[in-house]
């Protein structure tokens, strides 16, 4: 986690006297649930609550000495504790700590995430109502294609991160399960009814069959989900930093008093947040790959996984965390130029309503072939001499035999390409 680009509330679910609570609270639970069912004495469980305590300096010194961290977890308690700690870890497993708490961590940053989205949607649900009826032009390949509205691409972007955030609710409920079944999951020194109470205390449901680990492709899913949902913030960010080229600047990213866009060129306002949020974006896919490869372990467990998400469980989340709330703050102080996108739109003197020409051919009964030729030579002088299309239309007299003056014009109304944008709006924001 570089700080940077870190915000506390997501870097504090992985901090290490969080994961150890999370690990003392489940040997805790399962102290509880073995003392109901007369496992070990009701007072020692009791006891491990009251006098339970850690201290992660302490752990990291033990630790040098065993090699394992759970052991030198369970012996820094077992100081605060007393003879009550041989109780605790009863039948249970080291994996039985770590995945759950990793199911915990997991389940946490989701929720955070989950809010981030939240906070993103409406942002972009009230920016694509401000200029639901803002025209400007599609581009297809980059190129000038037909008419749309600054709304309608603002509408879209909400509808994809709302498809992400049903992706990631899917994504947690799949991450959040519960292990305590002991050696190669076999339950044989522990009673699944304790995996049953502990998972119900921790806020998850049971893994039905965890082998020593819980399934890894649970959590190629999760790291899949968020690599999804970085490449929709990519998509955003790719799409302003276009926009703000200065040959189009259609829109434009804040540029607050007293911000500097280059140390050398004083005149400079780059789009530096969209192009920092494309390279976070490549950074949480990049996680993605070492996910999917810890599916593939040896047999009932390996530690071959271990390694990779302790980097990638912290860093995907919290790097996400701060993208969306980014993004969010990015397109909340977004600057658009309806001026500019009408300029822009009316650069190539009328093409953008070339299709409708050409099916207003056909309807009169000009083959397609024909009509599309009748156009596209039309057409061809703009892009090549600059005319202006409707008067190259106009003195064509393939063109006029068909599609008189009076209903050539009429072809080149704005009105007609946006007449649908309020049924697309009621589809997404329904």
């Amino acid at each position: 986690m570089i700080p940077r680009y870190t915000r506390p509330e997501m870097a504090a679910i992985w901090e290490a006297r969080t994961r150890y609570r999370i690990w003392f609270e489940i040997e805790a639970h399962a102290c509880d649930a073995l003392a109901e069912k007369g496992v070990i004495p009701k007072e020692a469980a009791k006891i491990i609550w009251e006098k339970g305590n850690f201290e992660p300096e302490r752990i990291d010194e033990i630790e040098k000495v065993t090699k394992h961290d759970v052991i030198a977890f369970l012996t820094n308690v077992a100081e605060y504790v007393g003879p009550e700690a041989r109780f605790l870890h009863q039948g249970m497993t080291s994996s039985d700590v770590l995945d759950t708490c990793l199911a915990v961590q997991l389940s946490r940053a989701a929720d955070l995430l989950l809010k981030d989205i939240d906070a993103l949607l409406e942002v972009l649900k009230r920016r694509a109502y401000e200029t639901k009826d803002m025209v400007t032009v599609g581009r297809s390949h980059g190129i000038h294609a037909e008419p749309v509205t600054f709304g309608l691409k603002l509408a879209g972007f909400y509808a994809e991160f709302k498809r992400n955030r049903e992706r990631l609710l899917a994504a947690k409920k799949d991450i959040a399960t519960c292990a305590i079944s002991g050696a190669v999951g076999t339950f044989a020194n522990i009673d699944p009814a304790i995996e049953e109470y502990v998972a119900e205390k921790m806020g998850l449901t049971v893994e039905p069959v965890s082998t020593q680990v819980i399934p890894r492709d649970r959590h190629a899913q999760f790291f899949a989900t968020l690599g999804v949902i970085a490449s929709s913030v990519e998509r955003v960010a790719t799409e302003i930093r276009h926009l703000q080229r200065t040959e189009v600047l259609e829109a434009e990213e804040y540029f607050s008093p007293g911000q500097k866009g280059s140390s050398a060129m004083p005149h400079k306002r780059n789009p530096v947040l969209s192009e920092n949020l494309t390279g976070l974006a490549r950074m949480v896919r990049a996680y993605v790959t070492p996910a999917l490869e810890n599916v593939a372990l040896w047999h009932e467990r390996d530690i071959s996984h271990s390694s990779v998400e302790r980097m990638i469980g912290p860093d995907a989340t919290v790097t996400l965390d701060f993208a969306l709330t980014r993004l969010t703050t990015m397109m909340d102080k977004l600057v658009v130029y309806p001026e500019n996108m009408l300029k822009n739109m009316n650069k190539l003197g009328g093409l953008v309503f070339s299709q409708r020409v050409l099916l207003a051919l056909t309807q009169k009964g000009v083959s397609r072939e024909d009509a599309y030729a009748f156009v596209q030579r039309n057409a061809m002088k703009v892009w090549e001499k600059g005319a202006d299309f409707l008067t190259e239309l106009k003195a064509d007299a393939d063109v006029i035999k068909a599609l008189p003056t009076k209903e050539l014009e009429p072809l080149f109304d704005l009105g007609y390409h946006t007449k649908h944008v309020d049924t697309i709006f009621k589809r997404v924001f329904a």
